[in-house]
């Protein structure tokens, strides 16, 4: 996989027929449920039959399950991601009859036209900070449109066509397809070395945020993280006289930092878990604000701090803007309770990057409150596995009990002698096993929990449809205890 080569919005009246390959995926659903709600023609096709086609087909889009040539000789545009391959039958034959390729950022970049943008960006924490803020402008009453790597529990939905001006996005710097988007504001909220299959090292991946903070339009503003230290470097380069890309207006964006450290602009100075919540003090600009959370872990109460900066320097009132954080509900997949059974709590996260695991174990010990953790974690792409291994199971660590899954490939090709058992084997004391047989994963997991433990399914595959087995695995082993 390679970087992807910018392209510039085109206006939706321009696109015609609008077909999107792999339309089922997140980021893709939620334009082409934006397009639909514009009266843009959409096709679409996918591998496999999801809530996500059924969806879209009772929106008005015509969906279809496997790839075929056919599919795009009705369609003026086609719609693709980075994760489409030379030799996918709808490119191929798009290239034949020479009909327009977009890349699926470009046609966020189309959705957002005429619209007020803020773009999320981050190695971590970018879906839960764009949800944060979508549900802080929803509560104020600014009704934006909003397209999030997640489902919205509060709407149950990842993207909406709302009636203000507001854009709010989740930004993808995992092949720079981020380039794309020209936003008003933008929030950074970590820089770390991750997706080096398309980057060749992380001073390449500080470049790729450096241009993307350069594409925020004039008089626009960039909210970092005053903790994280990719985000100061940033902020550095940007602030100094001679620092920095300097956007197509002439002039750099105003810079606001939120974080725990003294000089931040939002500074978080306190945050007390409360199992599955949280609450928080902030100084915001001087200001002392008092904000309470529904959903747990310190992370989350940095995520919310950098969610208020965005708000506040839109102009909305501290007092709305906290009543907004404490509606918000939380993103599936993000720390998301799937249920409990014979006195164990299963949680499901996304996490799939070291910093991400640490973070999310480091809340789950909170809420656990003295019961152990068990987590079942699914490493995602051969080339992070290899690549992070050590770090992986230094992260897993945290954990009482670690049981590794094969790797999920998702884009990539298998490579010989990367496994799941590498990232098993780096797990400290022994805690860490390797387990690629999913199919005795939940007995496993009923064997080894006990009432008052927690047990974290946790990856960027498809390890989330184990949590169902899982419980059913723990009811009936007090089943047969009764």
């Amino acid at each position: 996989m390679s970087l992807v080569m910018p392209q510039e919005p085109v206006p939706l009246a321009e696109l015609g027929r609008v077909h999107f390959a792999a339309i089922g995926g997140a980021g893709m659903s939620g334009i082409a449920r934006i397009m639909l709600a514009r009266g843009v023609p959409v096709s679409g096709c996918d591998a496999a039959a999801s809530a996500q086609l059924s969806e879209l087909s009772g929106l008005g889009a015509q969906v279809t399950v496997g790839h075929s040539a056919e599919h795009v000789r009705a369609a003026d545009t086609l719609v693709i991601s980075t994760a489409i391959r030379a030799d996918n039958p709808e490119l191929a034959e798009a290239g034949r009859r020479g009909i327009r390729v977009i890349h699926r950022a470009c046609a966020l970049a189309s959705v957002m036209l005429g619209r007020e943008v803020i773009a999320v960006a981050g190695t971590h924490g970018k879906t839960t900070t764009t949800s944060m803020i979508t549900t802080v402008l929803r509560s104020c009453g600014a009704d934006p449109s909003y397209v999030i790597g997640g489902i919205l529990t509060e709407t149950g939905l990842g993207a909406a066509d709302g009636s203000g001006p507001v854009f709010v996005a989740e930004a993808d710097e995992s092949d720079g397809s981020f380039l794309m988007l020209s936003p008003h504001a933008a929030v950074v909220t970590s820089i770390e070395a991750d997706h080096l299959d398309n980057y060749a090292s992380l001073s390449e991946i500080e470049a790729a945020f450096a241009a993307f903070a350069g594409r925020i339009a004039p008089g626009g503003f960039l909210v970092t993280s005053a903790d994280d230290a990719g985000a100061r470097r940033l902020a550095a380069s940007l602030a100094g006289p001679a620092g920095g890309p300097v956007p197509a207006g002439g002039s750099r964006p105003r810079l606001v930092t939120y974080g725990e450290s003294a000089g931040a602009d939002y500074r978080l100075a306190g945050a007390r878990p409360a199992g599955m919540s949280c609450e928080l003090d902030l100084t915001a600009r001087g200001q002392a604000v008092r904000v309470r959370l529904a959903v747990p872990g310190r992370h989350n109460a940095l995520n919310a701090a950098a969610a208020y900066a965005v708000a506040a320097e839109l102009g909305f009132a501290p007092g709305e803007i906290a009543a907004g954080l404490a509606a918000y509900r939380g993103v599936r997949r993000r720390m998301e309770p799937r249920g409990e059974a014979d006195g164990v709590l299963l949680l499901d996260s996304y996490a799939h990057h070291p910093t991400e695991i640490a973070a999310d174990l480091a809340a789950a010990r909170q809420i656990a409150e003295g019961g152990r953790v068990i987590v079942v974690f699914q490493p995602h792409l051969f080339s992070r596995t290899r690549i992070f291994a050590r770090e992986f199971g230094a992260a897993l660590g945290h954990a009482d009990e670690a049981l590794v899954m094969d790797v999920y490939a998702a884009r990539e090709d298998p490579e010989p002698g990367v496994t799941g058992a590498l990232i098993a084997d780096a797990v400290p004391a022994g805690r860490g096993a390797f387990h690629p047989d999913r199919e005795s994963l939940p007995a496993v997991v009923a064997d080894a929990a006990k009432p008052g433990d927690l047990v974290l399914t946790m990856g960027a595959g498809d390890v989330t449809a184990l949590g169902p087995r899982i419980l059913a695995a723990l009811s009936l082993r007090r089943g047969e205890a009764s």
